[in-house]
């Protein structure tokens, strides 16, 4: 264990390079993710109630012909169930048994006709069926630059021509006090595990504004480690991103609730719309 333990520490992965440990379906870890979505007044999983009601209301007002929506990465529904709620037909995919399993389960409750899928969106095959598409809350940025271009492409593809994709990505500003750091930690339990546990996190920053936080836990059995990466866009970036999959009209705005653009922003929210 020590001999792998070193050679975590020592290494310096290649951008994007995955251990191979997903926590998203992890029994435990997931009930912590969950519980971090529903946290109305927080922004650790989603954002918080009011911006989540502001971001669809700012959506909703935007020029598309009708009222078919596929929200990609939904977690337990809390932007899916405000699209139903205004008349929207809603499609909605998570890579989380939990968040699906939580949000079909509130949508049978409040007899709401959502489509709910446990599926990677990386993975969606549909053609000309919805007229928006939204991915929110930065998760573009932990997809490598080949899975993004999949991704625009099955967007692309999904949206009926009018359509646009609603997303937003973190810029450097975010990153602008993130250093290359190693801590350690103990925990009696926690997020990662309902035991005792050890976490080491090392925090790096990459060229080209990529970032790596890796937590390598710690147990008296041994260890298991987690590379989450992200990475910080400038708008002419994304705007050649999404041009090179065949999207055109292309606005940006400050977030999801349609501020202003702005350079000092943490976030940039790109509207791209299929021609």
């Amino acid at each position: 264990m020590y001999e792998k333990l070193i050679e975590i520490i020592k290494d310096e992965p290649d951008i994007y390079r995955s251990t191979g440990n997903s926590f998203w379906n992890d029994e435990h870890i997931s009930k912590y993710l969950l519980k971090a979505h529903l946290a109305e007044n927080s922004d650790s999983a989603s954002r918080s109630k009011n911006s989540i009601k502001e971001s669809v209301s700012w959506i909703s007002s935007l020029p598309v012909p009708a009222k078919s929506i596929i929200d990609l990465g939904c977690g337990p529904g809390l932007y899916a169930e405000l699209f139903d709620d205004i008349g929207y037909k809603v499609t909605a995919i998570d890579f989380s048994r939990r968040s699906i399993g939580y949000a079909k389960n509130s949508a049978k409750n409040k007899r709401k006709n959502i489509n709910y899928r446990y599926q990677d969106y990386l993975t969606i095959n549909y053609r000309e069926e919805y007229d928006i598409a939204t991915l929110i809350y930065c998760d573009f940025g932990v997809l490598s630059q080949e899975d993004r271009k999949v991704l625009l492409r099955k967007v692309h593809q999904a949206l009926k021509p009018g359509g646009i994709f609603v997303m937003d990505v973190f810029t450097k500003n975010y990153y602008k006090d993130f250093k290359d750091t190693i801590t350690m930690k103990y925990e009696d339990s926690g997020f990662w595990l309902d035991r005792p546990y050890l976490c080491i996190q090392r925090d790096k920053r990459y060229p080209d504004e990529h970032f790596l936080e890796q937590y390598t836990i710690i147990t008296a059995e041994g260890l298991k480690a987690y590379n989450i990466w992200n990475h910080a866009f400038a708008r002419a970036e994304l705007l050649s991103e999404f041009m090179s999959v065949g999207f055109e009209d292309i606005d940006f705005y400050k977030d999801v609730t349609g501020n202003p653009y702005s350079e000092s922003g943490d976030t940039i929210c790109a509207v791209a719309r299929k021609l």
